[in-house]
C-alpha cells in the first residue's frame, strides 16, 4: 500500500486505491468493446481472430501500465480503430499491400510521431496542418469505419450489375441481429448508460445465439491465441515508397491529434489542467503514445493511441497513474476466458462501428462553409475516401486542392512555406496511380 501511495501520490491528488481500482474496472467496461472490433476487422484481412486477440490483450496491457508509471495520468491505449480500418480495408485489402510492408509505413508513422514528441515540435504540428483538413480526415475515416460496420453486417454490400452499393439480403439472420443490435446501442446511447457500448455488444451476441448466428464455444477456457504470424512480421525498409506517403499521413493526423485531443480534453475532465489550460507533463504522454505505436508495428498492430473512454474512468474518480494500471490487469485477465470474446459475431461489433463513425463526423460542423478554400478541400477528403474506398485518396486530393485554392484566391500567405513540396509530393503520388 506504502508502494501505491509513494508511486501514484494518492493523497495528494485527492484519491485512493479504492477509487482508482473502480475506475480502473469501469474504464476497462467502456473500452472493453476493442476485444471484440479489432480481431473481428484485421480478420478480414487474414489475420487469425484469435492471434489478433492476444496481441491486443498484451500491447493494451503493457502500453497502458508504461502510460500509468511514466505519467500517472489515468490514461489508457488501445489500437486506435481508424487505423485499424486503414491498415486492414484499405492498404491490405484494397490496395493489396502485405501485411509487412503495411506495418512498416506504421512503423515510419510511429517513429515520425516520436521525433516530433522529443524534439518538441508537438506545438508547430498542431499549426502546420489546417484545421478544415484536420476535421475531414477524422470524418472521412469515420465514414470508412461506419460503411465497414454496414459491410460486416451484410446490411451494404457491393452490386456488381449495377457497379454501385446497395443493400444486401436484409433478411438474412446476421443482418437481422445486427440491426437488433444497432437499436439497442442507439437506445443505450441515448440514455446514456455508461458501459452501453460493451453492453449492446453482449445483448446483441446472447439474442445471436438462438439465431444461429453467434456460435457457443465448446469451452470457456482456454490458452491465447497463437500470435506467430504477427510476431516481427514487418518490411521497414519495403515501406520506404513514396506511394505509400498519403497513408502514412493517414495514419499520422488521426494518431497524433486524437492523442493531443483526448489527453487534454480527459485531463481537464480531471482538473488536471493548468490555470493556463495546459497539463503539466504533456510531453510524457506523447512520450508513451508515440513509443507506443512504434512497438505496435512490430507485431502488426495499427497505432496505439491514447482512449477517450479513459473518460469514463476519470468521471469514476481516477485521478493517477493507478487506474491505468487497474485497466491494464483486467485486461490481463481477459487472457483466461478469450473463447468468451471469440465468439462474438461481426453482426454484434458492426453496430460500434456504425455508431463510431457517425461520432467521427462531428467536427465538420467547425468547418467555414462560406470559405470555399475551407470547406471545398474538406469536402473533397470526406468524399474521395467513401468514393474511391482509399483513404489515402481522399487526403492527397484535399491538400493539392486546398494549396492551388489558396493561391488562386490570394490567400497564399495562410499557407505554411512546407505546404508547397507536400503538394508537389502528393501530385506525384496521384502520377503514380497512372503508371
Amino acid at each position: 500500500m506504502n508502494f501505491l501511495e509513494k508511486q501514484f501520490k494518492l493523497k495528494e491528488n485527492g484519491t485512493d486505491i479504492k477509487t482508482e481500482l473502480i475506475a480502473g474496472l469501469t474504464t476497462f467496461a467502456t473500452m472493453a468493446y476493442v476485444l471484440a472490433t479489432v480481431p473481428s476487422i484485421m480478420s478480414s484481412a487474414g489475420f487469425g481472430k484469435s492471434g489478433v486477440l492476444t496481441m491486443v490483450i498484451i500491447l493494451c496491457a503493457i502500453t497502458s501500465i508504461a502510460m500509468g508509471i511514466v505519467t500517472n495520468r489515468p490514461f489508457v491505449l488501445g489500437p486506435g480503430l481508424g487505423s485499424v480500418a486503414v491498415y486492414s480495408i484499405s492498404m491490405i485489402i484494397g490496395e493489396g499491400i502485405s501485411p509487412a510492408v503495411a506495418s512498416g509505413v506504421i512503423f515510419w508513422e510511429g517513429l515520425l510521431f516520436v521525433i516530433i514528441s522529443f524534439i518538441g515540435l508537438r506545438d508547430i504540428i498542431v499549426k502546420l496542418i489546417p484545421l478544415s483538413i484536420k476535421i475531414s480526415i477524422s470524418a472521412g475515416i469515420g465514414l470508412f469505419i461506419s460503411l465497414l460496420g454496414f459491410r460486416n453486417a451484410g446490411i451494404i454490400i457491393a452490386n456488381a450489375k449495377k457497379n454501385v452499393l446497395g443493400f444486401g439480403d436484409l433478411t438474412t439472420p446476421t443482418a437481422i441481429l445486427a440491426i437488433i443490435g444497432l437499436i439497442i446501442l442507439l437506445i443505450l446511447e441515448v440514455r446514456k448508460v455508461k458501459g452501453g457500448v460493451i453492453l449492446a455488444i453482449i445483448l446483441t451476441t446472447l439474442i445471436g445465439i438462438p439465431m444461429g448466428v453467434t456460435k457457443i464455444p465448446t469451452s470457456f477456457l482456454a490458452a491465447p491465441g497463437n500470435p506467430t504470424d504477427m510476431i516481427f512480421n514487418i518490411d521497414v525498409m519495403g515501406a520506404l515508397n513514396i506511394k505509400y506517403l498519403p497513408f502514412l499521413f493517414a495514419l499520422f493526423i488521426p494518431d497524433f491529434f486524437s492523442t493531443f485531443g483526448t489527453v487534454i480534453g480527459v485531463g481537464a475532465k480531471a482538473g488536471l489542467l493548468d490555470k493556463n489550460g495546459n497539463l503539466p507533463g504533456i510531453e510524457k504522454c506523447f512520450y508513451v503514445d508515440s513509443i507506443s505505436t512504434v512497438l505496435g508495428s512490430l507485431f502488426c498492430m495499427p497505432c496505439m493511441t491514447t482512449y477517450l473512454e479513459s473518460a469514463s474512468g476519470v468521471e469514476a474518480g481516477g485521478k493517477t497513474g493507478l487506474t491505468a494500471v487497474a485497466t491494464s490487469f483486467i485486461f490481463i485477465l481477459m487472457f483466461l476466458i478469450t473463447p468468451l470474446a471469440l465468439m462474438i459475431p461481426s453482426a454484434a461489433t458492426a453496430p460500434t462501428l456504425i455508431l463510431m463513425g457517425v461520432k467521427m463526423l462531428s467536427g465538420m460542423k467547425n468547418i467555414n462553409y462560406e470559405d470555399t478554400t475551407e470547406c471545398v478541400p474538406a469536402f473533397l477528403s470526406v468524399a474521395l475516401t467513401i468514393f474511391t474506398n482509399n483513404v489515402a485518396n481522399g487526403i492527397a486530393a484535399a491538400i493539392i486542392v486546398y494549396v492551388i485554392l489558396k493561391i488562386a484566391s490570394g490567400k497564399h500567405k495562410e499557407l505554411p512555406l512546407t505546404m508547397y513540396p507536400f503538394a508537389a509530393v502528393l501530385c506525384y503520388y496521384f502520377y503514380t496511380l497512372t503508371m
